[in-house]
C-alpha cells in the first residue's frame, strides 16, 4: 500500500476527473493522498476534497511562487489549520528560480508559515528551489524542526544536495522524492536517495506535474506514486513491500494519522 504525500488534485485538470483519479489510486494500491494548498483563494477547493473523500487529506498555505496573492497571517493560518482534515502548514518555503528582484516578501511569508506551524504543532511542507542556503537559515532562525522545539516537517519534491538533505534530517525533517528521481538525467538526486534513510523518506507525485517514468511528459496523478516507490526500491536494493510499508508508516507518523 502506498501514500501520495503531496499532490494538487484540486487543480482543474485533475479535479474534473476525480472518479477516474480515485479509481487509478485503488488500482495501484494508493490508499491516501495529501492535497496541498498553494494559495488562500483556492484553499476552499482543497478543503472540500478532503471533506468529501475520506482518503484525501489537506494542508493550508501559500506557495512561494505566488507573488500576486493575498498574504497569509499567522493568525489566519492557525485558524484554518484547526479543521481536523488539515494535516500540515504549507506548502511554503523559498523559490529563487523564477522570480527576481527583492524577494524579502517571500522570506517573510516563509517565516509566517513556520510560526504558524510552531503554534499549531502541525508539520511544515517545505518547497525550496535555488534557495537552499536561505531556506536552511530561516528554518534555523525561526525554530523549525524538532531540534529547536518546533515540529517536524518534510522537504517536498527534493532536488537539492546530500548536504542539504543531511541538514534537514538533523532538524527532524523527512525527505520526499517525486517522479524526478526516476528520470535518467537525475543521477545526483538518485545518489542522494540512496543515502537518505528509508525511515525518514516519503514519496509523492506533485501531480499534475513531474510524472515518473514510464509516464514522463504526461499528466501526473496520485496513482502513479507506486512507480516512485518501485524506483526507490531498486535504488536502495530493498523489497518494494518494505518501501511501501515504511513510507506509509512515515507519513502517518509525521502527519499524526492513525493507521
Amino acid at each position: 500500500m502506498y501514500i501520495d504525500s503531496h499532490c494538487h488534485i484540486n487543480f482543474p485538470e485533475l479535479a474534473e476527473r476525480m472518479p477516474a483519479i480515485l479509481a487509478k489510486m485503488e488500482e495501484n494500491k494508493v490508499t491516501h493522498a495529501l492535497c496541498v494548498s498553494v494559495d488562500l483563494p483556492d484553499f476552499p477547493q482543497v478543503l472540500a476534497l478532503a471533506e468529501q473523500y475520506p482518503n484525501i487529506y489537506a494542508s493550508v498555505g501559500v506557495h512561494p511562487d505566488y507573488e500576486d496573492t493575498p498574504e497569509p497571517s499567522v493568525e489566519q493560518l492557525v485558524q484554518l489549520a484547526q479543521h481536523p482534515r488539515i494535516l500540515a502548514i504549507g506548502e511554503t518555503g523559498l523559490d529563487y528560480y523564477r522570480l527576481e528582484g527583492d524577494l524579502e516578501w517571500q522570506r517573510e511569508r516563509f517565516r509566517v508559515h513556520i510560526r504558524a506551524s510552531r503554534e499549531t504543532r502541525k508539520p511544515l511542507i517545505i518547497h525550496t528551489r535555488s534557495a537552499s542556503a536561505d531556506t536552511l537559515r530561516i528554518m534555523e532562525e525561526e525554530g523549525a524542526g524538532t531540534d529547536k522545539g518546533g515540529v517536524a516537517g518534510v522537504m517536498h519534491c527534493f532536488t537539492e544536495s546530500l548536504e542539504v538533505a543531511q541538514a534537514a534530517l538533523a532538524m527532524g525533517f523527512y525527505i520526499s522524492f517525486s517522479g524526478i528521481v526516476t528520470f535518467k538525467s537525475a543521477k545526483e538526486l538518485q545518489a542522494v536517495a540512496r543515502e537518505v534513510p528509508l525511515e525518514r523518506m516519503l514519496i509523492e507525485t506533485d501531480s499534475p506535474y513531474l510524472a515518473p517514468v514510464p509516464f514522463r511528459g504526461k499528466m501526473n496523478e496520485p496513482g502513479y506514486v507506486r512507480h516512485v516507490a518501485e524506483y526507490i526500491a531498486t535504488l536502495k536494493d530493498v523489497p518494494l513491500e518494505q518501501v511501501a510499508r515504511q513510507t506509509s508508516d512515515n507519513f502517518r507518523t509525521l502527519f499524526n494519522v492513525p493507521a
